[in-house]
């Protein structure tokens, strides 16, 4: 008896351990079962079997969502390559948007809105502008005050500036906006042009955008207008060039604003054109300063632009009797004219009058003096080899 009840209590044991172990076994099955119905409808599961999108356009390249939806371009080419371009495009819409891409109406009164009214088109080509020609001789005494433009705009741009009477202006400093620096001026053969006067629309941009349709009168003005003159540093302003705003704005950033505002204001009041890529800079420019405002002026010509016109008639067309400058418009210079005649004989260089030691002439040879009587003549020299300055000689 004892044996027996020691067999059953083994065997009770051992039947109630084999239960214990298949009790373990389902449960480990169930738990299983489960974890591979879970995986089966895991995320990370669906992505590694989910294919690309293919060329049908049912993916959004600018997301990378699966989700239904056209591609920009409408095009067939493989997925592969839809990110790449959907990166290019965005960095070169981000760096310069075209007008459609902003969905604000601009605001009334804004250099956006401005802009928007300009023509655009490409720029003339066929005929070269000539300064002198074009434009009348540089600085002339628009608004008649008895100052040409030069000390007009060195008075207005010149802080601590000391004169020789009323208008000569000897030196001065120099807050450049261009630059947001500061330098000095100094009147002087070897140092006039340091500060320079920079015209913001370059006057050859002018000529390609319109300026040919104007009248000689209102070119002569635009070359004078205060709102398109801007005293800088002389380097700057040579490097600048003739080039317009999808080539150069300052490198002082606060500026880029003001600086792509009055361009606008300038092309505006003077009926001259943009080119796409010159409105796609502006806009790029002015979306950082949406409220920047600008203003069509009229187009008023100043009395002493209409008398210049005597002595500085325009392309193809003599000069006044009795005038001085009988070769301004470059058809007795030995150079051809717009309508592609050709002197028969050179003649005397026209007098420019009253110059300023330094600045930027045109044509070469012309005669000037400074307001001191000092004879002054225009060519290139040591320290400026490729572009005529007014020189002592």
């Amino acid at each position: 008896m004892p044996r027996l009840t020691a067999r059953r209590r083994t065997a009770a044991l051992f039947s109630s351990l084999a239960a214990v172990i298949g009790a373990v076994v389902a449960v480990s099955a169930a738990v299983a079962n489960t974890d591979a119905s879970s995986d089966a409808s895991s995320p990370s599961t669906s992505l590694i079997a989910t294919p690309l999108p293919t060329s049908t356009g049912t993916g959004s390249s600018s997301t990378g969502s699966t989700s239904a939806g056209s591609s920009s371009t409408g095009s067939s080419s493989p997925s592969a390559s839809a990110p790449a371009a959907s990166a290019s495009a965005t960095r070169t819409s981000t760096a310069h948007p075209s007008p459609t891409a902003t969905s604000a109406r601009p605001a009334a009164g804004s250099a956006l809105a401005l802009l928007a009214t300009l023509p655009v088109r490409a720029k003339a080509t066929g005929v070269a502008y000539q300064r002198t020609v074009d434009f009348g001789a540089a600085w002339i005494d628009v608004d008649e005050n008895g100052c040409d433009t030069r000390n007009d705009i060195l008075a207005r741009d010149l802080t601590g500036e000391v004169k020789s009477g009323s208008c000569t202006v000897l030196r001065g400093t120099l807050h450049d906006v261009y630059t947001g620096s500061t330098m000095t001026f100094v009147r002087g053969e070897d140092t006039s042009t340091l500060v320079q006067i920079d015209h913001l629309v370059p006057l050859a941009d002018a000529w390609a955008t319109g300026a040919q349709k104007l009248t000689q009168a209102q070119r002569i003005a635009l070359a004078n207008d205060p709102n398109n003159l801007q005293a800088v540093d002389g380097k700057l302003n040579e490097s600048k060039g003739d080039k317009d705003a999808s080539d150069w704005e300052p490198p002082n950033t606060a500026y880029d604003c003001t600086y792509v505002a009055r361009q606008i204001e300038v092309k505006a009041t003077y009926h001259l054109w943009v080119t796409a890529l010159e409105r796609d800079y502006m806009t790029s420019t002015l979306a950082r300063c949406p409220g920047q405002t600008a203003t069509k002026r009229a187009l008023a010509v100043p009395a002493g632009a209409t008398a210049a016109v005597a002595r500085y008639p325009g392309p193809g067309v003599a000069a006044s009797a009795g005038s001085s400058t009988g070769a301004a418009s470059g058809s007795s210079s030995g150079t051809s004219s717009s309508s592609g005649s050709t002197s028969k004989a050179p003649a005397a260089a026209p007098d420019a009058g009253v110059v300023h030691p330094g600045a930027f002439c045109a044509p070469a040879g012309a005669r000037g003096h400074t307001s001191a009587g000092t004879s002054m003549v225009c060519g290139t020299t040591a320290n400026s080899p490729t572009r005529a300055r007014w020189h002592s000689g």
